[in-house]
């Protein structure tokens, strides 16, 4: 998956780069001092792989997202001290992070312990967004990644017009905006002994009720797999909303607009978009 990932998105360039990845990580061992490094398991868009730097356990990270990655690093360091991993260098397609010990993810607490999992995510949640936003940063605002909405795209008309609907009512009455992690969900949430971290933010400017919105559609592709997801999807709705404070309606707006809009970008990235054709439905109804 991780290759094809690579070819779809970044062509001939893509094959270049996955064919020269193991003298780039040769390089990069000799350079930054790393030993014992090993590929992590899920690979998806970047190339991952944990070890050490002496004694510290690391994470590398490497990947064709130049600015993606210095946006990453620009967010880690923003949110440094509030619950997120350290970054120990950034550099052209790398990056080189502390590493989460013993580092499960809340993946591991899918189905049977989702309330619990929605309880840790809710703190790690309020945590991030006390962190101001920066004066001078990269981040996009929600509005800008929106924007594709108003594109024509293979998507029934009738939930482009109504995600454009709903996002513009957002927009228009959404509260004070904050530095969002932009794709908090089961994976990007692991436990550092009795804490747990935040990883891999994309770093958007929004609202809080938008945050929500990736952990209540993962994990991917197994929560639409359960035979009862509607009703998972409706719990987390509701808890999260008595949780953060926030109105559940528009926590369920805010998820039928950014499943439009994943669906979107597979399409862009020349992927598969079953999975939101099947969530969209879900909230559609929902509605």
């Amino acid at each position: 998956m991780f290759e094809s990932n690579i070819i779809n998105i970044y062509g001939k360039k893509g094959q270049q780069w996955l064919g020269d990845l193991p003298k780039l990580i040769t390089q990069v061992e000799v350079t930054y001092g790393l030993s014992n490094l090993k590929p992590v398991e899920a690979l998806s868009y970047n190339y991952v792989l944990s070890g050490f730097q002496g004694s510290k356990a690391i994470i590398l990270k490497l990947g064709l997202d130049i600015d993606g990655f210095k946006r990453e690093a620009a967010a880690l360091m923003a949110f440094s001290g509030f619950g997120v991993v350290e970054v120990l260098s950034e550099n052209n397609g790398l990056l080189l992070l502390e590493c989460a010990v013993p580092g499960v993810s809340l993946k591991s607490y899918f189905p049977e312990k989702d309330d619990e999992a929605i309880n840790i995510t809710a703190n790690v949640i309020k945590r991030l967004h006390q962190v101001p936003i920066p004066s001078h940063h990269p981040f996009p605002h929600i509005k800008d990644w929106l924007a594709a909405l108003d594109k024509e795209w293979n998507i029934p008309h009738k939930y482009l017009q109504k995600a454009r609907k709903l996002r513009d009512q957002l927009l228009k009455t959404a509260e004070p905006d904050v530095l969002l992690h932009g794709d908090l969900h089961h994976d990007n949430i692991l436990q550092n002994g009795d804490d747990w971290l935040a990883i891999d933010p994309k770093g958007v400017i929004g609202e809080s009720a938008y945050e929500v919105t990736a952990f209540i559609r993962n994990p991917i592709p197994e929560l639409l797999t359960h035979a009862d997801a509607p009703n998972i999807i409706h719990n987390r709705i509701t808890r999260f909303a008595n949780l953060l404070g926030i109105p559940a309606k528009r926590i369920l707006d805010w998820c039928f607009v950014e499943s439009v809009l994943s669906w979107i970008w597979n399409i862009q990235d020349k992927l598969d978009t079953e999975y939101f054709v099947n969530l969209t439905k879900i909230f559609n109804e929902g509605n």
